[in-house]
C-alpha cells in the first residue's frame, strides 16, 4: 500500500511520542531509495519510505531535461572510470547490477529503452514520469508504505534499532537506509539532510561542493560567444602544474564555460585554477606551428585572419584570439614575427582562462563529496561503523560523468543495499526455523 500523506496525528499522540514499528525505514524516495525498498522483496516485512517533499522522485522527474537519461551503453567493467577517483568503490554494485540489468528491469515491465548514438540510454517514451510511475507501481506490488510530506528531522540509534523523528510522529525500525541524495537542485528536496543524519550516527562527511556544473571565468573574454559550442576539445586544469585533463564538448556561456567536457571536469576544478583549452580538436602544438609556418611560406600575402578561417573555429572566436594577443586582423602572414606566431600557437593549443568559481547547487547536476567511502562496505552498502545502517545513491562520496552514470550508480547502490537487507532477513528466518 502506498500512502500519499499520513493521517493527521492528534495532540495527545504527539505528546506521547507515538511510534510506528517497521522492519526497514528508507529515508528518501528517489531512485536509490525506491530501488532499495523494491529489492528487499521479503514477504511479511514492513517497509516504510519517508519522503520530505509532497511527491516522490522530484529530481528524477527533471533528470535529462525530463527525458531521464537512465544509464549509458557499453561494457559495465569500464564504468568505474567515469566516477573520478572513487569509481573503484562502486565496482561491486555496478557489476552486481549492470546497465544491461537496469535496462532489462524496465523492459521486462513494459517500459522499452532507446540508445542514442552517443551511448546515452533513455526510455523510448522520453518521459521520466514513466520511469517513476513504474517504480511506484513496483512499490505498491510489494506492499511498501510511502509517506509524502514527512521530512525526517532527527535520526538516532538505540539497542533496539533506529528512531526517526518527523514533525508528526516517530518511527522505529531495526534497519535504516539513507538515500536522501546530495545538495544539487535543492528545490527538489536535495538539501543535504542525509549528510546531517549520517554525521549524527558517527560518520564523517567529505567536503561538499557542486559537481557537473558550469564554471565561471575571471575577466571572461567570450561573453558574446554565448551559445557557441566546440566538439572534442582537450581541456586541462593547472594548479601550479597540470593536475587533470579531459576531452569533451565545450559550450561558451555568458559567464564562463559549460558543456559535457567542462561538466565532467568540474569535480576537479577549484577557484583560482587555470583552464587551458586546446581550441583545435586533437591538435598537437608542433603540428599547428608547422601548419602556420607552411601557410606563411606558401601564401605570405594573405592576412592571418583569412588563414585562421581554415581552422574549424567560429570566425568570432579566432578574431577574439587575435585581439587578445595584440595581432591586427589584417596582418599578413609574412609579417608575423616569431613571437607573434608562438603566441598564436599557445592560444590555439592552450588558451588560458582563470577560474572565478563554480556555479552553485541550483545548477549543479550532482554533489561532490558525501559520506566517506572508507566507512561503508562496498560489497553491501552497509555502514562499517553502525550495523544495520545502509547508505545509497548521491549521499555517498561518489559522483559520475554526464551521460547516465549517476542514475546508474543510484540504482546499483540502492539495489545492492536492498539485496543485502533481504539476504540478512532470509538468514535470520532460516536460523529461526532451524532453532525451532
Amino acid at each position: 500500500m502506498i500512502v500519499a500523506e499520513q493521517e493527521t496525528v492528534s495532540g495527545r499522540e504527539k505528546e506521547e511520542g507515538l511510534s510506528s514499528e517497521y522492519d526497514l525505514i528508507v529515508i528518501g524516495a528517489g531512485p536509490a531509495g525506491l530501488f532499495c525498498a523494491i529489492a528487499c522483496r521479503q514477504a511479511g516485512k514492513k517497509i516504510l519510505i519517508l519522503e520530505k517533499m509532497n511527491a516522490p522522485g522530484k529530481k528524477l522527474l527533471i533528470s535529462g531535461s525530463g527525458q531521464c537519461n537512465i544509464t549509458h551503453q557499453g561494457d559495465i567493467r569500464a564504468f568505474p572510470d567515469h566516477y573520478g577517483d572513487h569509481g573503484r568503490f562502486l565496482r561491486p554494485a555496478l557489476l552486481g547490477f549492470s546497465n544491461a540489468d537496469l535496462i532489462s528491469f524496465f523492459e521486462k515491465r513494459g517500459l522499452s529503452m532507446t540508445v542514442e548514438e552517443s551511448g546515452k540510454v533513455f526510455p523510448a517514451s522520453r518521459s521520466s514520469g514513466d520511469v517513476l510511475s513504474l517504480l511506484l507501481k513496483e512499490c505498491g506490488a510489494e506492499g511498501i508504505e510511502l509517506f509524502f510530506g514527512q521530512p525526517a528531522r532527527q535520526v538516532s540509534r538505540s539497542e533496539e534499532g533506529f528512531l526517526v523523528r518527523t514533525d508528526r510522529r516517530q518511527y522505529r525500525s531495526s534497519l535504516l537506509a539513507i538515500a536522501t541524495g546530495g545538495c544539487s537542485y535543492p528545490s527538489t528536496g536535495s538539501t543535504g539532510d542525509g549528510f546531517k543524519f549520517a554525521r549524527a550516527l558517527g560518520h564523517s562527511i567529505s567536503e561538499i561542493a557542486p559537481a557537473l556544473t558550469p564554471v565561471r571565468i575571471k575577466d571572461y573574454p567570450f561573453a558574446d560567444l554565448a551559445g557557441v559550442s566546440l566538439q572534442g576539445l582537450d581541456i586541462s586544469i593547472y594548479r601550479g602544474r597540470k593536475i587533470q585533463q579531459h576531452r569533451g564538448d565545450l559550450l561558451f556561456t555568458h559567464q564562463g564555460l559549460s558543456g559535457p567536457g567542462i561538466l565532467d571536469l568540474s569535480r576537479h576544478v577549484r577557484a583560482g585554477d587555470t583552464l587551458k583549452l586546446s581550441l583545435v580538436p586533437m591538435a598537437e602544438r608542433e603540428k599547428i606551428e608547422a601548419w602556420l609556418l607552411k601557410r606563411a611560406s606558401d601564401t605570405g600575402s594573405k592576412s592571418i585572419k583569412s588563414i585562421l578561417e581554415e581552422l574549424p573555429l567560429p570566425a568570432r572566436l579566432t578574431a577574439r584570439i587575435l585581439e587578445r594577443i595584440g595581432i591586427d586582423h589584417d596582418t599578413r602572414c609574412a609579417q608575423l614575427t616569431r613571437e607573434m606566431r608562438l603566441d598564436l600557437v599557445d592560444r590555439l593549443t592552450g588558451f588560458p582562462l582563470v577560474v572565478e568559481g563554480l556555479e552553485g547547487f541550483n545548477q549543479a547536476m550532482v554533489t561532490r563529496g558525501g559520506v566517506a567511502l572508507k566507512e561503508v562496505n562496498p560489497k553491501t552498502m552497509e555502514s562499517r561503523l553502525v550495523p544495520g545502517l545502509y547508505l545509497a545513491g548521491e549521499v555517498l562520496d561518489v559522483d559520475g560523468d554526464t551521460g547516465g552514470y549517476n542514475l546508474q550508480a543510484a540504482f546499483s547502490t540502492g539495489r545492492l543495499a536492498g539485496e543485502t537487507i533481504r539476504r540478512k532477513w532470509t538468514r535470520a528466518e532460516s536460523c529461526s526455523f532451524r532453532a525451532n
